[in-house]
């Protein structure tokens, strides 16, 4: 296949790939001084402080107003809020977010966009993470403009509030060059876990929106579309409001998918994609047609059943995440304790442990009794694959395993202990080696292109992202090390573990017993 007649997304994904005969031309000296700051600020605008309704006592906030805010504040807090404050050698300290960011650099901002609510007036919002607070900094009338950019998604004729994030491109950029792209949508994905267990945190609904024209939106927030863009728009249905009870909606949309581009050189090939990757404003998409978000259970067989493998189950109990005073107390104590492991012990992890894991993340429905969203938003879940390496799993033979979510199975493709491959495809990382199972996230990126054009490069790292938060905060409630690897050697991955070559590695989460340091 001519390389000009590959989609731009497929592009992207070859020359970003890490290989171990050109990594090291990639490595460049980290220029420190000019490390981008992680987040905005706003010199005009109203201060709304949310620090007063963080009191752990409910029952203290007796006014609807104090009780909204509360809800509103909670769910801001352990969405993307401040959760630590670590001292660094050199500068100011660096501030750690309950959602995971590659490097700690938290390329995303939160927008809030409100229809006129009686705590929050009509206009447009930025969350302060720092100070925990709300810079109202336009005041106008802005609901219309955005139920046009989402091209007056059904949702939002029923909803007042919607949260709108955003990624500053350079934040990544900085250190990542242009694979950031790929790191910049796999934080969101994380963020977005974080949003949809916060909702079930706060009597919202997220209503997940991933179709919309780039350039309204962007023009909405006074962007610079050169140094930031939109990444996805929730509405928020308040669940304690029947008239915003409502169904799923459709998350996706399809872009063009452009097939002649220029020869791009090295450090403009994410800001291309991303151009590549808009929607364009005259584009009439019709809303009612078939959605995989709302026709996931469409798919009746999981992809790779093959005739002898060993099957292992992996249904399980739920994890209660309804331990404490308050209701899922376990949750929100989860969200803003969660810390990236910084090494393994190399100790095994018990089949029960990785199973629990396993079902929280995929089997959403089996949380609903707790209250939980039974089936939170996805943009396609259909295009995601799991495989997981297993070196140190107690009744688990070692080897490479593709998950099977809809048969709640493991079926092992590979007989074999990866942990010196692990090394290696981590780049090097000891937490390939030292982890008790590592699972990958991999996706048929021409068939996904074919589906919905270049967007879907967004979607899958997002979903994956998604995927992976919710690995995030299981593995740290049972008290595992847990923690995200986006740089790896791609095709080398596929070659080793046995992955199907049409497979795309999004993204690794590797899991284990952490070592104290």
């Amino acid at each position: 296949m001519s390389e000009l007649r590959v989609s731009m997304a497929q592009h992207y994904h070859e020359r970003t790939k890490y290989d171990p005969e050109t990594i090291a031309s990639k490595n460049k000296q980290l220029d420190w001084e000019n490390q981008p700051v992680p987040y905005k600020e706003y010199k005009v605008g109203t201060t709304f402080d949310l620090k007063p309704y963080l009191k752990e006592d409910y029952e203290a906030y007796t006014d609807e107003p104090g009780k909204t805010w509360r809800r509103l504040s909670q769910l801001l807090l352990h969405s993307y809020g401040l959760t630590a404050r670590m001292p660094t050698l050199n500068g100011p300290p660096l501030y750690l977010r309950a959602a995971p960011s590659a490097g700690g650099l938290y390329p995303a901002e939160i927008y809030l966009v409100s229809r006129g609510t009686p705590i929050l007036p009509t206009g447009l919002y930025n969350y302060q993470c720092r100070s925990h607070s709300l810079i109202h900094f336009w005041e106008s009338e802005v609901w219309s403009v955005l139920q046009d950019a989402c091209f007056w998604h059904p949702v939002l004729g029923s909803t007042d509030l919607a949260i709108v994030i955003t990624a500053v491109f350079h934040r990544s950029a900085w250190r990542y060059e242009d694979r950031a792209y790929r790191r910049i949508f796999l934080d969101t994905g994380h963020l977005l876990g974080n949003i949809e267990l916060a909702c079930s945190l706060t009597a919202y609904r997220p209503h997940l929106v991933g179709g919309f024209s780039d350039e309204t939106v962007n023009n909405l927030l006074y962007l610079d579309p050169d140094a930031e863009g939109t990444i996805a728009i929730i509405p928020l249905a308040d669940k304690l409001n029947p008239r915003q009870n409502l169904p799923p909606a459709p998350t996706v949309l399809p872009s063009s998918t452009q097939i002649s581009y220029p020869n791009i050189p090295e450090g403009e090939l994410l800001g291309y994609l991303h151009r590549a990757t808009q929607i364009e404003d005259t584009r009439n998409w019709n809303l009612d047609k078939d959605d995989s978000n709302t026709n996931a259970e469409k798919q009746l067989e999981d992809k790779y059943n093959f005739p002898f493998c060993t099957k292992v189950s992996t249904a399980t109990k739920p994890i209660d995440w309804q331990s404490g005073d308050l209701p899922l107390q376990a949750l929100s104590n989860t969200i803003l304790q969660r810390r990236s492991t910084r090494a393994y012990n190399g100790a095994n992890l018990t089949l029960d442990e990785l199973n629990a894991v396993l079902n929280f993340t995929y089997q959403p429905q089996h949380s609903f009794a707790q209250g939980l969203d039974s089936s939170p938003d996805y943009f396609d879940l259909n295009l995601i694959e799991t495989f997981v390496a297993v070196s140190g799993v107690t009744n688990l033979e070692e080897g490479c395993y593709y998950y099977a979510p809809k048969a709640q199975e493991l079926r092992q493709i590979r007989f074999k202990n990866f942990r010196r491959e692990l090394h290696y495809l981590c780049l090097g990382q000891e937490l390939g080696r030292d982890a008790a199972a590592v699972v990958f996230h991999t996706a048929d990126l021409e068939k996904a292109v074919t589906k919905v054009g270049d967007r879907a490069y967004r979607y899958l790292h997002m979903d994956a992202g998604h995927l992976g938060q919710r690995m995030n905060l299981a593995a740290i409630y049972l008290g595992l090390g847990v923690s995200g690897i986006a740089g790896f050697f791609d095709d080398q991955v596929n070659e080793v573990l046995g992955i199907p070559t049409d497979e795309a590695v999004l993204y690794i989460t590797t899991l284990g017993r952490p070592r104290r340091l």
